[in-house]
């Protein structure tokens, strides 16, 4: 391991857009090969990897009004499912061992998630990804990355984002929107910053994971961000 590395086994969190590129729906072959390829860095550098995906590019349960919140939180999970799948398949295209285990059993397609196995997994060097959420309805997939990195113990959350940190306002719309280097759990909680919904932000700050947010469309913010250099936004317990 080389000793400039800062955080030796990741989360790494994807929203499920992010796999979309510009068509915003469905799964861009470009980006997902984007993805592969910083992730197969990481991996090549003996850094543990776990992944998780969401799945708005495909369902996005909260659109729609008359559906049962807990049908369209199932359908989510499994629009998570296939998105994990796509990556594994891009992973293993260029040699990444990759497992996928579901919080929802589907034997013939993943394994179930188990966390000593998927512990040993990490350990071997195989990328780990996340799929199916918690397996329970009326949790994100923000909540399922801090669950998963508290189990395993991750040393970090990174959430690569189409922004390059959290700002106090929407910086697409406002351009004088202000940018944070540094942000507590409770400043993210307390002001609405949707940098994870409450819940995850919650457990983070329960279990001192730190969380950093950053842009995903720069191909260096990866080995940036793993060596502890400043970029994007962190969010973590204390701030001086």
């Amino acid at each position: 391991m080389q000793e400039d590395i800062k955080y030796k086994r990741i989360v790494l969190k994807l929203s499920g857009e992010a796999l979309a590129g510009e068509e915003r729906i469905g799964i861009n072959g470009d980006m997902i090969s984007y993805i592969a390829d910083r992730i197969k860095i990481l991996a090549d550098m003996n850094i543990q990897i776990a992944v998780v995906v969401g799945g708005g590019n495909i369902w996005r349960g909260r659109s729609s009004k008359d559906m049962d919140r807990t049908t369209a939180d199932h359908m989510g999970m499994l629009a998570t499912v296939i998105n994990s799948l796509a990556i594994q398949d891009a992973l293993e295209r260029i040699g990444v061992e990759t497992r996928v285990q579901t919080a929802i059993e589907m034997r013939q397609v993943a394994e179930p998630y188990i966390r000593r196995r998927a512990v040993r997994h990490l350990e071997k060097g195989r990328v780990v990804i996340f799929a199916a959420g918690t397996g329970n309805p009326y949790f994100t997939t923000d909540t399922t990355a801090a669950l998963r990195a508290a189990e395993i113990e991750a040393d970090v959350i990174l959430l690569a984002k189409k922004v390059d940190g959290v700002y106090d306002s929407d910086p697409m719309i406002n351009k004088d929107a202000k940018k944070y280097d540094k942000l507590t759990y409770i400043d993210v909680i307390n002001k609405g910053l949707g940098v994870m919904d409450s819940t995850a932000a919650s457990l983070c700050m329960d279990n001192k994971v730190p969380i950093i947010v950053f842009d995903l469309k720069n191909p260096d913010n990866f080995l940036k961000v793993i060596k502890g250099q400043t970029i994007g936004t962190i969010v973590k317990e204390d701030i001086n």
